[in-house]
């Protein structure tokens, strides 16, 4: 092989009775020796109605995926498309992995071409495929100050959110961006979880050290019966699997495992799950309107030892809701990655409408309201306490409790 050159061509029709046949087909793709850059395009009519996602595995395993976001993919040795995993081109078959997402009962046709670049092609060459990536934007000159919440001791109470993407699934900022973003929100914490892809972990260290926040490795497991949200740096978990496996793995490997958004309208979750995970995706921009009880009711109905967390789901501007809206806060023995995850595992947890908004927590045996004068105390049985005050403590009591408006919109939640 000298150069450029067209590996393999696959083109044809997709039809509903291939999406019943299977989720995810596998054209197949011979990457020959001494090829340095894969490059691999998508093509099909969008204005069809269709979405098909696209992904790739070399001959070892998982290489990267992108979901319907992206028509064309680029793997080098030292460099990769985001949403894929930079390394070795590997001589042998590879798998270009298709999704049908959406087909409309005429089918959809397409096209994918898979190309090679060889070792002795030159960086120009290489550079005409994968860009070299913007600059990292600058540290925030300021940042909101810190809430100083009542903890245990040795405990602080941070401020995080535990959903959002960037432009290695479908969103549109770098990790770095999101970093920046995140500090400008004056959250201390924020969990990147791009869907069905790692290629973001190696990102998120360098990131955390620039700017100041602590960004925690996830992934959204996604499919078409419901997403799940994987924290911690466990390896990618293989969507393919049935759900419960996602849980295994994800134990087996130290992380959490939370059902995300699971009354979201067409991603709601629908997995069978005899196992319920630890976590469960409660406050989330689905839920609408802060006066309806879905969600509540769900978590009861689902499992009300869950531990409930929330998520903005973050993607752009102007799209879902704001960073850090909802607002989940931990509390932490270490503001590191680990800090937070044992704090998540040990329930140490709490949610807001937002990170300046009326806070309800627990602490040294009493339920403590923040910032709320005005508002309702409610526990399992309906309201029972209006607080007056800025800081206001009351007897402990058990089950789930929230801070509610006089119309009975909820602000704050703890479980």
């Amino acid at each position: 092989m000298d150069g450029m050159g067209s590996l393999t061509t696959h083109a044809g029709t997709f039809s509903i009775d291939d999406r019943i046949a299977a989720s995810w087909h596998y054209l197949p793709v011979e990457v020959p020796a001494g090829t340095s850059a894969l490059r691999v395009t998508l093509l099909y009519p969008r204005d069809s109605g269709a979405v098909l996602d696209l992904g790739c595995f070399d001959p070892e395993g998982f290489r990267g995926w992108s979901g319907g976001a992206r028509d064309f993919f680029v793997i080098t040795e030292l460099s990769a498309t985001p949403g894929y995993l930079a390394g070795p081109v590997t001589p042998g078959t590879w798998q270009v992995a298709i999704g049908l997402y959406l087909v409309p009962g005429s089918g959809v046709p397409f096209t994918v071409t898979a190309e090679a670049l060889s070792s002795s092609s030159g960086s120009a060459s290489l550079a005409s495929w994968l860009p070299a990536p913007a600059s990292p934007p600058p540290v925030p000159a300021s940042r909101p100050a810190t809430r100083s919440l009542p903890a245990g001791a040795g405990l602080t109470w941070l401020a995080g959110d535990l959903h959002a993407h960037t432009f290695h699934s479908d969103g549109v900022m770098s990790v770095d961006e999101l970093a920046a973003h995140a500090v400008e929100r004056g959250l201390d914490f924020v969990a990147v979880t791009d869907h069905n892809t790692v290629s973001h972990h190696g990102f998120l260290g360098p990131a955390s050290a620039r700017y100041g926040v602590t960004l925690l490795p996830g992934q959204e497991v996604t499919t078409e019966l419901g997403h799940a949200g994987v924290l911690g740096d466990v390896g990618w978990v293989d969507f393919r699997e049935p759900a419960p496996s996602w849980l295994s793995f994800t134990e087996s490997r130290g992380g959490l495992m939370s059902v995300n958004h699971p009354f979201g309208g067409a991603n709601s979750w629908v997995h069978p799950m005899p196992r319920r995970p630890p976590l469960l995706e409660v406050w989330h921009w689905s839920w609408l309107d802060l006066t309806w009880t879905t969600p509540l009711s769900w978590w009861q109905a689902w499992d009300p030892s869950a531990i409930p967390v929330g998520g903005s789901d973050w993607h752009r501007p102007g799209s879902d809701a704001p960073l850090g809206t909802p607002t989940t806060w931990v509390a932490c023995s270490e503001s590191s990655v680990a800090g937070v995850l044992d704090g998540l595992r040990a329930g140490r947890v709490a949610i807001s409408a937002s990170r300046d908004g009326a806070v309800l927590l627990r602490d040294s045996g009493s339920l403590v309201a923040i910032g709320a004068d005005g508002l309702v105390l409610v526990g399992p049985a309906g309201p029972y306490k209006r607080i007056s005050g800025d800081l206001v403590r009351l007897p402990e009591a058990p089950g789930y409790h929230r801070l509610v408006t006089l119309t009975g919109a909820t602000m704050a939640l703890t479980p």
